[in-house]
């Protein structure tokens, strides 16, 4: 007993550590993951991240004598449950994602186990004896003799996803050597600075935040401009359509003031600035020739001094 105590002393201790380190945690499921597997995600995430598993009554319970330090802590309560364990991290959430659920080895179907997918017997040749035809035509797989030996003429749809497996289903899949499921850990949800959400979240990319960001601020604009009530976003707009109103009022009247002369003055003496568009149009043609006889002398002396060979 004394020494269960100090091991929960100690647990407490090394989760209290990690919690104040860390920034990050993702809560993984870790159905149907073997020990190996554990090893190899915590190898692979060495140095960037930290696994720390334990009984959910016991994290739970270290959980809650933390809350009055560290209160922020409390979202986490309601995702112990299952087969979970914790991954801290200050690192990029994403990367450590996509390294938690890379780590995947295929399994065998088992009798009681719960399809993660829908599972497809292909067609073609099993290689297997007649004798065992009423065993396929049991599942309802259609098949025939082909060379002495049972060929599937279709594919077969027999496990649906969440569905639960069979015996038979079992059997015909080890039979086919059929290893339909992987497993490995899942990300439940991602803890980051006092905020919890699905890992979907960070499948979002910049520029999807950026668009979402300026739709918003483009719809805040334009309420705020239809009933009058000025915010941050509509400043701008509102300080723009003030400014055209009083240039209007300035054309309109004798008033001129100095951003509006310009106006003014085209308005006034129009043929002047016709005139101006095509002798400026003539000017920016003529040196463009200009320039490309430039470029090309320079061609010229390149090959001249012999830096044309490099050509």
């Amino acid at each position: 007993m004394g020494g269960t105590r100090e091991k929960k002393v100690e647990y407490f201790a090394k989760l209290r550590e990690l919690l104040e380190e860390y920034k990050s945690i993702f809560i993984v499921g870790v159905d149907n993951v073997s020990s190996q597997q554990m090893h190899e995600v915590r190898k692979a995430l060495r140095g960037d991240a930290v696994v720390l598993m334990g009984k959910n009554t016991m994290v739970r319970r270290a959980l809650r004598g933390f809350i009055s330090d560290l209160p922020e802590f409390e979202k986490l309560l309601p995702y112990i449950k299952g087969n979970v364990g914790f991954i801290f991290t200050n690192k990029d959430l994403k990367t450590i994602r996509d390294d938690i659920v890379s780590n995947v080895v295929a399994a065998p179907a088992k009798a009681g186990a719960i399809a993660p997918m829908d599972v497809y017997v292909p067609a073609g040749n099993t290689g297997m004896e007649p004798g065992k035809t009423s065993f396929f035509q049991a599942l309802g797989v259609p098949t025939k003799i082909a060379r002495g030996t049972i060929e599937i003429v279709s594919d077969v749809k027999v496990l649906s996803k969440d569905q639960k497996v069979g015996p038979s289903e079992a059997t015909l899949l080890n039979m086919l050597n059929i290893s339909p499921f992987t497993y490995g850990l899942t990300v439940v949800q991602v803890y980051d600075n006092g905020q919890v959400f699905p890992s979907s979240i960070l499948d979002i990319t910049d520029d999807e935040l950026i668009s979402h960001f300026v739709a918003a601020i483009n719809q805040i604009a334009s309420i705020s401009l239809a009933t009058g009530y000025p915010t941050l976003p509509s400043v701008g707009h509102s300080v723009i359509n003030h400014y055209k109103n009083v240039l209007a009022l300035s054309i309109a009247t004798d008033y001129t003031f100095e951003g509006s002369e310009a106006i003014k003055d085209r308005l006034a003496n129009p043929e002047a600035y016709a005139a101006a568009a095509p002798a400026a149009a003539a000017a920016s043609e003529d040196a463009a020739p200009a320039e490309e006889a430039a470029a090309e002398e320079a061609d010229e002396s390149d090959d001249d001094m012999g830096f044309g060979l490099f050509d």
